[in-house]
């Protein structure tokens, strides 16, 4: 596919948000995606899932092969994309104003000339509901509506402050401008009260919603208390995980987007705009150690709401922004998918999975919370105490695994890992707390678990612990085991496994996170968490300047923003849901105990 079809690497976008929703601006100067009005919400751009049918708001100066580049604006999600050609240079400006900072759901587009003569082309061409609704068009005075055929009846307002034509229901403009000349564009939601609309689209209303926005994120980032080696990427990362958290919920997506390939062709290529239970204690450990104690509590709140139930599971894996339960998994076979990976999923049907390892993170997040942010309330701790006590009656049994395969349950070793961390992180709440709990029973199991795991899931012959009981296969995420304190990091038993490791799933620093079958066809990146995961196991381990070659190396794989999609290619390109959370996490947790090694180093030095 050439042209004007063709698609943008999935590393050639930046990011944009209001913290309810995205939107993936190109370094060419099209949006293809954007999701309305929430994350979970239907696209009303998915040009990045189908450059024919998903719709696009595209802004194109005429020059030629003109260089492009794109960053943020210091300390801000405020995107610049400029155009860069002997014949003359062009910006746009693309930044979603947040709701604290004025009205939700506005999404601005100010482009203007800084050299020469240049002509333009823009179309906003949406395609409600995943590009399945066709719309109508309405113009009045200063703008444009338009309004879903769909059930929601899902409509937007294109301000403009160029004339626009419609054309097959898109808006289209074809002008000219001239060095210092502005266009100036503002997409809203349909149905804000009248209050909140501009009454033209010009250079003041985009300037008063610029400071605003630059101010908002300004003070915001102004907050973080990394002042690490690493400081411009951490706080890049920050930015980024603001930007997928839901201000209204508290809960954080583990990527913004869905239907993004994990192997360009393939069918692994799933939804991830819902919140994982897996996620929270990393969530709430970045966030903590930055100082976001009010994130981290809304966070916090939003997970204790999950355990009010009395099921059997007690928890799913993952749920709804809004805490829903309901995720049905849909193939969208009308779209062909980026560069043709097809099926195009929305919703996950890994709900339903049964997941052991969960509840080793959902008490280490809460452990985590009492311990750095404030103290758990005893209503809070009646509720985790069933919980442990079903992870005590239940750690035996198989499960899906961290990685939620789909070729069949086993008794995976993270799980019984997550597994041992649950009941010990319970029995640490107990006692620092004084809470009431059955300790005499938790400690039996905690020590049972801890046997099981030294008897039965570590391999003589391949001196490492490995993927699963009885398996001579090897798992990245048992990275985790000296990082949540099951295993010294020098242990010989570890350092035996870390070296096994590095045999078979390092490459060049980047990790695999197997190399096993797993139910889907073959084929796929290293992960990029587990990267950040190698080298902060390496530097616990004393290997210092290996880490952070590992870590600068891993650095050299982001975007041109510092964006990171869940793996990266043999050509090292973003493959994956983009940008993903967990990678951003694993990053701020490496540079933060890289930054610790370093420093005790020069120490004893």
């Amino acid at each position: 596919m050439g042209g004007k079809d063709a698609y943008l690497p999935i590393g050639s976008y930046g990011l944009i948000g209001d913290l309810h929703t995205v939107a993936l601006v190109g370094t060419d100067g099209s949006i293809d995606f954007f999701c309305y009005p929430r994350f979970d919400s239907p696209s009303v751009f998915a040009a990045l899932l189908d450059r024919r049918r998903g719709g696009f708001f595209r802004i194109a100066p005429e020059l030629g092969d003109a260089a492009r580049k794109q960053f943020y604006l210091p300390d801000t999600n405020i995107l610049l994309t400029r155009f860069l050609h002997e014949d003359g240079v062009a910006e746009i400006l693309d930044f979603m104003p947040v709701a604290e900072a004025g009205p939700a759901h506005r999404l601005i587009r100010q482009l203007r000339v800084v050299r020469g003569e240049i002509r333009f082309r823009v179309v906003c061409a949406p395609r409600f509901d995943y590009g399945r609704a066709d719309h109508d068009v309405e113009r009045a005075d200063g703008h444009l509506r338009f309004r879903s055929r769909g059930d929601d009846g899902t409509s937007l307002r294109l301000f403009h402050s160029v004339p626009l034509e419609v054309r097959d229901g898109d808006a289209v403009a074809e002008f000219t401008l001239q060095a210092g000349e502005t266009a100036d564009f503002a997409l809203i939601d349909g149905e804000a009260p009248d209050a909140e609309l501009p009454s033209s689209c010009d250079d003041a209303y985009v300037a008063r919603a610029f400071e605003e926005t630059r101010d908002y994120w300004r003070s915001w980032i102004s907050r973080c208390r990394y002042d690490g080696r690493w400081g411009e990427v951490v706080r890049r990362s920050a930015l980024a995980l603001k930007l997928l958290a839901s201000h209204r919920h508290g809960s954080f997506v583990a990527a913004p987007t869905f239907g993004l390939p994990e192997r360009i062709g393939g069918e692994r290529n799933w939804d991830y705009r819902f919140t994982w239970i897996r996620d929270a204690a990393f969530t709430l450990y970045g966030l903590m150690r930055l100082g976001y104690t009010e994130e981290a509590g809304a966070f916090m709140k939003w997970i204790a709401e999950r355990c009010a139930g009395d099921c059997d599971p007690p928890l799913q894996i993952l749920y709804g922004i809004d805490g829903a339960h309901e995720t049905p998994e849909i193939e969208l076979a009308h779209l062909e998918g980026y560069e043709g990976s097809s099926p195009v999923r929305i919703g996950n049907g890994a709900a339903g999975q049964l997941q052991l390892d969960i509840y080793g993170e959902l008490m280490d997040s809460v452990y985590l919370y009492n311990k750095y942010g404030e103290p758990i309330s005893y209503d809070f701790w009646k509720k985790l105490t069933p919980i442990v006590d079903w992870v005590c009656e239940n750690w035996r049994r198989e499960d899906f695994g961290i990685w939620e395969v789909r070729d069949g349950a086993r008794e995976f070793t993270y799980s019984k890992l997550m597994c041992w961390v649950a009941v010990d992180r319970g029995l640490r709440l107990a006692s620092k707390r004084s809470f009431p709990a059955p300790r005499d029973r938790w400690l039996a199991v905690r020590d049972e678990i801890y046997r099981d795991l030294f008897e039965h899931f570590w391999d003589p012959e391949a001196g490492a612990f490995v993927q699963s009981r009885g398996s001579p296969n090897l798992d990245a995420s048992v990275l985790l085991m000296p990082l949540v304190k099951f295993i010294g990091p020098t242990d010989p038993r570890w350092l035996s496994t870390l070296k096994a490791i590095e045999k078979e799933l390092v490459s060049d620093s980047l990790v695999y996170r197997y190399c096993t079958p797993d139910g889907l066809p073959e084929g796929e990146g290293t992960f990029s968490m587990c990267t950040f995961w190698y080298a902060e196991c390496l530097a616990r381990a004393g290997r210092v300047e290996e880490a952070r070659l590992v870590f600068e190396k891993m650095l050299g794989y982001a975007n041109h923003v510092g964006l990171y999609a869940e793996e990266i290619g043999p050509r090292a390109e973003q493959l994956g849901n983009f940008p993903q959370a967990f990678t951003h996490l694993g990053l701020i947790s490496a540079a933060w105990n890289l930054d610790r090694a370093l420093d005790e180093k020069g120490a004893r030095a």
